[in-house]
């Protein structure tokens, strides 16, 4: 199953603990044509695997879920602002 970096889990939770959003939210990853999407989302869709790590929640549609069973999440915030995500292999 994926795991996260308390880096990921820190930006996660930053990005859907805000007071316009459910308590549902987390963000959501989804395989895309060269990669992966990733978007915060007020609720995992149907079909969705839910991972919830040191409160942080992320959403894995079947296709990211099955990729990205055996990989680290990790994320960080560059020289402009902005956030990038990044995956590795489990040791």
């Amino acid at each position: 199953m994926l795991t996260l970096t308390e880096n990921a889990c820190t930006i996660v939770k930053q990005m859907t603990d805000v007071s316009t959003v459910p308590d549902t939210a987390g963000l959501r990853i989804s395989a895309a044509e060269a990669g992966f999407t990733v978007v915060a989302s007020e609720e995992p869709a149907a079909g969705d695997r839910v991972v919830e790590q040191d409160g942080a929640t992320v959403f894995l549609d079947p296709t990211a879920a099955e990729q990205l069973d055996a990989m680290v999440l990790d994320a960080g915030v560059d020289d402009t602002g902005a956030v990038q995500f990044g995956l590795m292999a489990q040791a």
